[in-house]
C-alpha cells in the first residue's frame, strides 16, 4: 500500500490509545483524598474517643507531679503555757537547672535575689544541669522568697516549708535541742519525742508548666496531719534563774562547765535543767560539739561527799546507827587504813562525832568506819536503791547510767572511798533524784520533762529514816557546818556539799576539782530539790560549800517565790540542830560559819 494512501482507521482510536482522561484523572484525585479524609476522621475519633483517656494520661503523666504538703510541727510549751520552740513560715526556692541555664541572662539578678555569686550559681546550675529538680535556698523569709519569685526566672519555684524557732535561745537550748533542715528532731526533747511534735506530710497532686509553675492543682492524696504540742515540767523563769547565776559563777571562778537541776520532789517534774557551755539552737551551724551535749544527763562525776547521806541511810537502815549514836571516833583528822591515809579537812581533826555529827563536819573518816562496819552486800543494796550505778529513765537521749560496781567486786579500800563519794560515778540528774527520794520520805519517782506527766513512786527507804536524814542534813547549812552559804531567808535548807578530785591518767589530778551542792527546801515540808555541780573552777575556791552552795540560794529564792511556796522558818535561824531556834530577825542575814570556808568545810581526798 502506498504510503500516501489514507489510513482506514477510525477517527477515535488513536485518543484511546493516549490514556485515560481528564475526568477519569479527577475522579482518582477525588477518590484519594476521600479516602485520606476518612481515615484522618477514623485516626481522629480514636484518638479523640476510642483512646482519649490514655492519651491524656499519657499528657498528665509529663507534667502531674506529686507535691508534698508542709506540715507545722507542734509546739513546745513551759509549764505556765510559755512557747519555747514554735515552726514559723518560709519558703523554700528550687528550680529546673537547665530551664535557668536556658536563660543565663537572667542568673545575674537571680544571684542578686538570692544573696550568691553569679558565677557560683551558674556553676551550681551546670553540676545539676540533667536533673529535673535542685533547691537554690532553704528556708527563706517570705518577704525574700517573694522577691526571688517576683523576677519571674522560668523554672524557678517557691515551696513552703516550716523552721524551727526558739524563743529562749541559749537557755533551753539543751534540754530542747535543735530540728535539722527538714525539721526533724537531732538533739534534746526535739529528738525524744519527734514522732509526737513531727506530725505527718500531706501530699497533692498538680499539674505544672513547661517552666515548673504549678497551674492546677489537681487532687489532695492525703491530708496533712500537724504534728502535737507538747506542754514540759519546764519553768521558763527557773531555768532562766539556773542559766544566769550559773553562768555567772562559772565566768568568776573561769570554770570549765557546770549543771545544775531543779526537781519537784513530789511528782518528779524537772523544773530548770542547765548545762554550760551552752549554743544558739536558732544557729547550730559552727557550734562546738562539746557545746551541745547536755551535761546534766550525759556527763558523770564522782560525787565527793554529796555521797554520805546514802552512806548514812545504809547505816540507819541496818539497826546499827540512830542520828546520836553511837560515836564514831575520827580522832586527829588522819586515819591510816590499808596503806591509805584517810582524811579529814578540819584542823587537828574531829575526834567523836555522832553520825550526824560525821555529816556536819563532813568527816570522810566517819563514813568511811560507818560503810566498813556494814554488810557490803547491804551497802550496795541501798546505793542502788537510790538510784546509782541506773539510768533515771527520764527519756532523755543519750542519758548516762553512771557508775557502780558491783558489791561483790568491792575491796575494802574501795568500800571505804565510796562512802565518801570516791570509786563511782553518777551523773547530775542522778543525785537531784537521790536527794528527792530522801525529801520525799523514801519515795523514789522517775524525773519527768513532761508536766504531769509524774508516775506514781516505790518506797526505797522508810519514811522515817528519810525524815531523820533531812533533819541531819539541816546542821550542814547552819552554822557550824560546811554550807552556811546555801542558807535562804526565811527558809530551812537542808543539804551538802561536795568536792572531789578530777581523775587523771589513771590516778587523780592534784589541783582539778568538781564543786558540787544538793539542797532540799523547805527542809520542813520538802518540794524542791537543786543540784550544783562547777567542774574545774580554777580562781579564788573550788570547795562546794564556796563554789556551789552560793548559787542555791540565788536561784531557789525565786524558785519559792514564783511557786508560790510558803515559808516555814520565819523569824529564826538554826544555830544547833533541827529543833533549835536561835537568834536573828525575819529577812536579815544568817549567822555565818566562823571557820575558814578553805580549811574546814569538808575533806576532799580521793
Amino acid at each position: 500500500m502506498s504510503r500516501l494512501q489514507p489510513s482506514t482507521a477510525q477517527p477515535g482510536s488513536r485518543r484511546k490509545a493516549a490514556g485515560p482522561s481528564a475526568r477519569r484523572r479527577m475522579l482518582l484525585v477525588v477518590g484519594i483524598l476521600g479516602l485520606a479524609s476518612a481515615g484522618l476522621v477514623a485516626r481522629a475519633f480514636d484518638l479523640q474517643v476510642v483512646r482519649k483517656q490514655f492519651y491524656q494520661d499519657q499528657g498528665d503523666a509529663r507534667f502531674l507531679r506529686v507535691m508534698p504538703i508542709a506540715v507545722s510541727r507542734g509546739t513546745i510549751f513551759d509549764r505556765n503555757g510559755e512557747p519555747l520552740a514554735v515552726s514559723t513560715p518560709m519558703v523554700s526556692i528550687s528550680c529546673v537547672p537547665s530551664e535557668v541555664l536556658d536563660n543565663a541572662d537572667r542568673i545575674p539578678a537571680l544571684a542578686q535575689a538570692l544573696g550568691t555569686n553569679t558565677d557560683d550559681l551558674k556553676s551550681y546550675l551546670e553540676q545539676r544541669a540533667d536533673r529535673d529538680f535542685a533547691y537554690l535556698r532553704r528556708q527563706m523569709s517570705p518577704d525574700a522568697a517573694q522577691a526571688v519569685l517576683a523576677l519571674g526566672v522560668p523554672g524557678v519555684n517557691g515551696q513552703r516549708e516550716y523552721k524551727r524557732y526558739y524563743p529562749s535561745g541559749e537557755v533551753t537550748a539543751h534540754v530542747l535541742g535543735f530540728t535539722n533542715i527538714d525539721d526533724h528532731g537531732q538533739e534534746g526533747l526535739e529528738l525524744a519525742f519527734d514522732n509526737w511534735l513531727a506530725g505527718k506530710p500531706g501530699a497533692k497532686r498538680v499539674i505544672r508548666d513547661r517552666m515548673g509553675r504549678i497551674v492546677e492543682d489537681v487532687e489532695q492524696v492525703h491530708a496533712p496531719q500537724p504534728g502535737q504540742n507538747l506542754t514540759l515540767s519546764i519553768d521558763r523563769r527557773i531555768q532562766f534563774l539556773a542559766y544566769s547565776e550559773l553562768k555567772k559563777q562559772l565566768q568568776d571562778l573561769d570554770a570549765d562547765s557546770g549543771e545544775m537541776v531543779v526537781l519537784d520532789i513530789r511528782t518528779g517534774e524537772i523544773l530548770a535543767m542547765v548545762s554550760l557551755p551552752t549554743y544558739n539552737p536558732n544557729v547550730v551551724t559552727g557550734s562546738a560539739p562539746a557545746a551541745r551535749r547536755n551535761r546534766t544527763v550525759t556527763d558523770v562525776v564522782e560525787p565527793g561527799s554529796t555521797m554520805k547521806p546514802f552512806t548514812m541511810a545504809a547505816g540507819l537502815s541496818s539497826g546499827k546507827y540512830t542520828p546520836t549514836s553511837p560515836l564514831v571516833d575520827t580522832g586527829n583528822g588522819h586515819w591510816m587504813f590499808m596503806g591509805k591515809d584517810i582524811r579529814d579537812v578540819e584542823s587537828g581533826g574531829n575526834g567523836l562525832l555522832t553520825p550526824t555529827g560525821v555529816l556536819t563536819k563532813s568527816s570522810n573518816i566517819g563514813a568511811a568506819k560507818i560503810s566498813l562496819s556494814l554488810d557490803t552486800g547491804f551497802v550496795y543494796d541501798t546505793y542502788r536503791a537510790f538510784g546509782f550505778g541506773e539510768s533515771t529513765g527520764s527519756g532523755f537521749p543519750g542519758e548516762s547510767a553512771g557508775f557502780l560496781r558491783p558489791g561483790r567486786s568491792w575491796r575494802p579500800i574501795e568500800k571505804a572511798t565510796m562512802a565518801y563519794g570516791y570509786g563511782l560515778n553518777v551523773t547530775p540528774l542522778q543525785l537531784a533524784v537521790a536527794y528527792a527520794t530522801l525529801a520525799d520520805g523514801g519515795m523514789m519517782h522517775s524525773p519527768t520533762f513532761i508536766k504531769g506527766g509524774g508516775e506514781a513512786g516505790k518506797q526505797v527507804v522508810s519514811p522515817t529514816i528519810a525524815r531523820e536524814l533531812v533533819d541531819m542534813l539541816e546542821t550542814v547549812t547552819a552554822p557550824g557546818g560546811s554550807a552556811t552559804r546555801a542558807q535562804i531567808p526565811n527558809y530551812i535548807v537542808a543539804g551538802k556539799t561536795g568536792t572531789a578530785h578530777l581523775a587523771a591518767g589513771g590516778g587523780y589530778a592534784k589541783n582539778n576539782y568538781n564543786s558540787l551542792f544538793a539542797g532540799i527546801v523547805p527542809a520542813t515540808d520538802p518540794r524542791l530539790v537543786g543540784v550544783v555541780v562547777v567542774n574545774n573552777p580554777k580562781k579564788n575556791a573550788y570547795y562546794g560549800g564556796v563554789v556551789s552552795a552560793p548559787i542555791f540560794p540565788l536561784v531557789m529564792t525565786g524558785a519559792l517565790r514564783l511557786l508560790d511556796i510558803p515559808p516555814d522558818n520565819i523569824g529564826r535561824w538554826y544555830v544547833g540542830g533541827p529543833l533549835q531556834a536561835g537568834g536573828g530577825l525575819a529577812g536579815t542575814a544568817p549567822p555565818q560559819n566562823t571557820q575558814d570556808d578553805q580549811s574546814a568545810v569538808e575533806a576532799v581526798e580521793p
